[in-house]
């Protein structure tokens, strides 16, 4: 009796062990396939920003007319015609995240511009709130002075 008590508690054991293991690595590659599914959309046609909140004023209005190509070699091109400005853009998994299977806080979208002023202010780790083949919204917290930034791009 005490033998089939014994190994009913091991199979047990055992079970929720293999059950962990698994989701932990099931957590990680379903990541990967998300960071993968969001650089293949952003990397399709030109997006537009249709919101850029920062640190609670509107400055949508400085990307008016810009449209933005993200190339699959991780280059930025933003051009409204007559001017283009050149950055650079990954999707990454965010080093700081808490593992609580939120795709929103474990990836991390990145933009970095090194001028004009207005453009500087788009470069962060994001952190994306909901992405989509057509529209990303990302959400950065600032560390310095706690004010909040949105940014939103929707697909042309």
């Amino acid at each position: 009796m005490i033998n089939r008590f014994f190994l009913a508690a091991l199979i047990t054991v055992s079970f929720f062990i293999v059950i962990y293991s698994c989701s932990s690595e099931d957590a990680t590659i379903d990541i990967g396939v998300k960071i993968n599914e969001i650089k293949d959309d952003v990397a399709t046609g030109t997006w537009r920003i249709t919101s850029f909140i920062d640190s609670g004023n509107n400055e949508t209005s400085d990307f008016t007319g810009y449209n933005f190509t993200f190339n699959e070699n991780g280059t930025l091109k933003a051009s409204n015609g007559t001017d283009t400005v050149t950055g650079s853009w990954s999707v990454t998994e965010d080093d700081n995240s808490d593992d609580d299977d939120d795709f929103d806080d474990e990836i991390d979208f990145n933009i970095s511009f090194l001028a004009p002023d207005n453009f500087t202010d788009l470069s962060d780790d994001w952190d994306i709130t909901s992405a989509s083949a057509t529209k990303i919204d990302l959400i950065d917290i600032s560390g310095g002075n706690g004010g909040t930034d949105t940014l939103t791009f929707e697909k042309n």
